[in-house]
């Protein structure tokens, strides 16, 4: 296949490097900076820089960048794009942007299947990306209206370059479970080191600490625009969280010790059951 690639990110820098290294297809890049065009160009992460004319002839175009650039790329280029071509993105909210992704793609006749991989790291850009990083992850499939071949031909083709789980969930459903799995992390791990205690934190942390607040090295700009995007869902999942840490927080208070044993035992049961 020819596989354009706009946007050589963390995400679509890995996308890159793991087609080159893992399958035989040709790998041209977009990205509006040139640094990372020439990086990817440099370690054999693409086989040439592209051009808007490549996106006529393409087999499957990955949009590795925000959802909003995400959506106004297809919008402002999707004339150009084959109508035999598959068009996915990676962004990691979906509802907000499908219902967009299929008007274009009716209107100008390409195949859209939404795709989230479930893969990161605490830095960002083309610097971080990783071959290896899809690894044994995995890759959520937001189909839409898709047929069922163009389904199966993406998940074929995520699974050859490492994702080995590829739930298929609707927009609605991802953006509920991505709000509970991984949206409220990120805020719970920014409100926790804004305590005025966390700069002192050396010599009195372990393994909790770094659990907790690991993700608090964050991409302000796209993680605002990914909790306002899913805005409802993470705010029902946020009052969620609240209410528990506030009957934790009464219980401690009010020295209620059962309340605290039974709310401990009751966490150690529910990750106990799922094996983990």
């Amino acid at each position: 296949m020819k596989i354009v690639i706009a946007g050589l990110g963390i995400i679509g820098g890995s996308y890159a490097k793991a087609i080159k290294k893992y399958t035989d297809h040709t790998v041209i890049g977009i990205n509006r900076s040139k640094k990372p065009l020439e990086m990817a160009l440099e370690c054999g992460a693409i086989d040439r820089e592209g051009t808007l004319d490549d996106l006529k002839d393409a087999d499957m175009l990955i949009i590795g960048t925000y959802p909003k650039y995400a959506v106004e790329f297809v919008r402002t280029n999707g004339h150009l794009i084959n109508k035999n071509c598959i068009v996915t993105d990676t962004s990691g909210i979906k509802t907000a942007i499908c219902m967009d992704m299929v008007r274009l793609s009716e209107q100008f006749g390409f195949t859209f299947v939404g795709t989230h991989p479930m893969a990161g790291k605490e830095t960002n850009g083309f610097v971080s990306s990783d071959a290896d990083l899809f690894q044994n992850a995995s890759c959520i499939l937001v189909p839409c209206k898709a047929q069922k071949k163009d389904i199966k031909k993406v998940e074929d083709f995520v699974r050859s370059i490492g994702f080995t789980q590829t739930p298929v969930v609707t927009p609605k459903v991802h953006d509920r479970m991505i709000a509970f799995t991984s949206q409220v992390p990120h805020v719970l791990a920014c409100a926790y080191v804004l305590s005025p205690l966390c700069k002192n934190h050396q010599g009195f942390s372990a393994g909790s600490y770094r659990d907790v607040s690991r993700v608090a090295k964050i991409n302000a700009e796209m993680w605002t625009e990914l909790f306002l995007e899913n805005k409802e869902p993470l705010v029902s999942e946020l009052d969620t969280l609240l209410d528990n840490l506030y009957r934790m927080r009464n219980s401690i208070a009010n020295n209620d010790s059962q309340s605290i044993y039974e709310q401990l035992m009751e966490g150690r049961k529910i990750k106990e059951e799922l094996g983990e």
